[in-house]
């Protein structure tokens, strides 16, 4: 059994994390800490688990095995290297941190620990991501040219968000660096390539604090290009995925959950646009999280992208505070 302290419930899916640990047979939570005594109180009671005033204090509990992290992404590299340090595996909310530098660092502690990290980045284990590599590990659209991914709700303009996701402090970002991780992540995985460039855009129409309208535009080698767009002010907005290539175009979500393909390399594809099946979902990052403890083995995949989505993160933000275009290569490691 993987016993499992929970750092924080700042993040709106942190209890969906906990739902996770509870319903997992191998996993089970034993302790809350929480930077909101209040709130961490609370859910603390609500599980029937102790709450910790100190960090520090319940991350020397040898009754903890690994932690959950939902804190502010502005805490997380301190939390996270403190958890490394007492021996803890971790399993964290995205961002892994804001800055690549902040995640070298996060890292180093880790490998140094040699505990376990998985980060949540659920769609890559959606069907449709596992459909849309299939088609493309097998070339049926020719080279890659533009892939294009939005995600957007009505959180700010319909007022369901919290508060404090509105902070710049605590976020660093706003609809981008929450919400637009999935179409960020998901563009780079479809273009195939690592971006070297990313140009970004940030809209106010809430008048908050962060941007809750953004777009990010990477630009790769090949020349393909990746468009990312986030918002937090848009009731029906549906989850759009586009890849298009010299051969072919996929689309999902336009706006039906079906993904549709239209390609010269097969004659069944060329006059008309076709559905292929999706398939069943992978495993959660939870559940391979607890299984990377067990079977000692590392979430190497999981970790790359994690990276590389920070790296696009913080190119995008300093983008859109410095009004030009951001190298990769300009970021400090």
């Amino acid at each position: 059994m993987i016993r499992i302290g929970k750092i924080s419930y700042w993040h709106v899916h942190a209890w969906d994390y906990t739902k996770q640990a509870q319903e997992h047979p191998e996993a089970e939570i034993v302790a809350v800490w929480d930077e909101d005594p209040i709130r961490g109180k609370t859910a603390a009671e609500q599980q029937g688990v102790p709450f910790f005033d100190s960090l520090d204090e319940m991350l020397k509990c040898d009754e903890i095995d690994a932690v959950i992290v939902d804190a502010p992404t502005s805490m997380h590299h301190e939390v996270m290297i403190k958890a490394a340090e007492a021996g803890k595996h971790i399993f964290t909310e995205k961002v892994i941190a804001p800055t690549l530098h902040e995640v070298n660092e996060i890292l180093t502690s880790i490998n140094q620990a040699q505990v376990k990290l998985t980060v949540s980045l659920p769609r890559l284990n959606d069907g449709y991501t596992l459909a849309i590599q299939d088609v493309l590990k097998q070339g049926l659209l020719g080279e890659v040219t533009n892939v294009r991914v939005r995600l957007s709700h009505n959180g700010a303009t319909a007022d369901w968000l919290p508060e404090h996701f509105y902070q710049l402090e605590e976020c660093h970002g706003g609809a981008l660096i929450d919400l637009g991780c999935h179409p960020m992540y998901l563009t780079r995985l479809f273009l195939g390539q690592e971006p070297v460039e990313v140009n970004a855009q940030f809209g106010y129409i809430t008048g908050k604090e962060v941007e809750d309208n953004a777009v990010a535009l990477l630009s790769t080698p090949s020349g393909a290009v990746g468009v990312v767009e986030a918002g937090f002010v848009n009731n029906f907005s549906p989850f759009t995925i586009e890849v298009h290539g010299t051969d072919g175009t996929l689309l999902y979500g336009t706006p039906d959950n079906k993904l549709l393909i239209r390609t010269s390399q097969r004659e069944e594809y060329k006059q008309d646009w076709v559905e292929i099946p999706v398939p069943n979902n992978h495993i959660s990052a939870f559940e391979q999280w607890i299984t990377h403890i067990q079977q000692d083995t590392l979430a190497d995949e999981n970790i790359t992208c994690a990276i590389a989505l920070t790296k696009l993160m913080e190119a995008s933000n300093m983008s859109a505070r410095e009004h030009r275009a951001i190298r990769l290569d300009e970021l400090k490691s």
